[in-house]
């Protein structure tokens, strides 16, 4: 009988599909070399980025120093405008084991500010001459951690103007009469002794209109280093330039200020109501007198009795 022989062993196809994998491992980097990878980095480049990195690191470690910001730097008014609420935010870096305070200033653009005082004459109460203020802000807000009178003693507090009762108020300088705000008799003099009378007047109606604010305790630290406080504005507030100064007391000592600004600006039609009667104030009142006369006009005779 014929017996068939069994088959060769395949040891040679084995030993030629083993190289296989390595051409798929030589042609992976190919692969990658023709994608939009990202520039190798050189040794100067990591010596620049070492190198700046150091030296925020070293001014940071080394000095004692408040940034801030504010989250909204322009605030729009128009009809609708009920007031505005801002918040301020910042970072403390110190590197030292003392504590510190932050004290937040916001003051708004200065404006005139008349005043008068009820006298008694004969028997019969009398509004006195006016007193005209010029240099009153008018918006001012002091925010801070503790009570100023904690942080800082009163003769810092009134060399940097910290705090209402160390507010620059710019008094009448001489006397004289002048014609402001269509009145005639308006006296601007020193006031002498009674100075901080008026001087309390003015305080006390901004205050009541919500236009000067102290709070001891309007500052808050919301994490390690990390603080933020609300700026109010009015509907009343005035239109113009804002600052608002940021500043880091330790040890009853100013260490560091910031410092912002803020804009608050008239915006529509209100905007250009306003802007044309500033510009053209005798116009824009015999405009308001014709539109006046025309209005009751129109409304006797639609209203008219057959």
């Amino acid at each position: 009988m014929f017996q068939t022989p069994p088959p060769p062993p395949v040891a040679p196809a084995a030993a030629v599909e083993a190289p296989a994998p390595k051409v798929v491992l030589a042609q992976a980097p190919t692969r990658l070399s023709t994608s939009s990878a990202p520039p190798p980095v050189t040794l100067s480049d990591a010596s620049a980025r070492a190198s700046l990195a150091t030296d925020q690191s070293i001014a940071t470690d080394t000095n004692i120093r408040v940034a801030a910001a504010l989250t909204d730097a322009q605030v729009k008014v128009d009809s609708s405008f009920r007031g505005a609420s801002i918040v301020l935010y910042g970072a403390v870096f110190n590197p030292t084991d003392e504590p510190t305070d932050v004290v937040v200033v916001v003051r708004g653009p200065d404006a005139p500010i008349r005043l008068v005082k009820k006298i008694r004459n004969f028997g019969v109460w009398l509004n006195s001459r006016p007193v005209l203020f010029e240099g009153a802000p008018g918006f001012y807000m002091t925010a801070s951690t503790r009570p100023l009178s904690d942080i800082a003693d009163f003769g810092q507090l009134r060399r940097l103007g910290v705090g209402v009762d160390h507010l620059r108020i710019d008094a009448p300088q001489e006397t004289r009469t002048v014609t402001r705000y269509g009145v005639r008799d308006v006296v601007i003099s020193r006031l002498g002794e009674d100075y901080l009378d008026w001087r309390r007047a003015v305080i006390r109606l901004k205050e009541a209109g919500a236009l000067y604010n102290t709070d001891p305790q309007g500052v808050r630290f919301v994490d390690k280093g990390l603080f933020r406080a609300e700026v109010e504005l009015p509907a009343t507030a005035p239109t113009g330039q804002y600052y608002a100064e940021v500043w880091l007391f330790q040890n009853g000592a100013p260490s560091s200020v910031s410092n912002l600004t803020l804009t608050v600006e008239k915006v529509g039609f209100e905007r250009e109501v306003y802007e044309f009667a500033h510009r053209w104030p005798w116009l824009y009142g015999v405009l308001c007198v014709v539109l006046a006369a025309a209005t009751g006009y129109g409304a006797s005779r639609v209203f008219r009795r057959s």
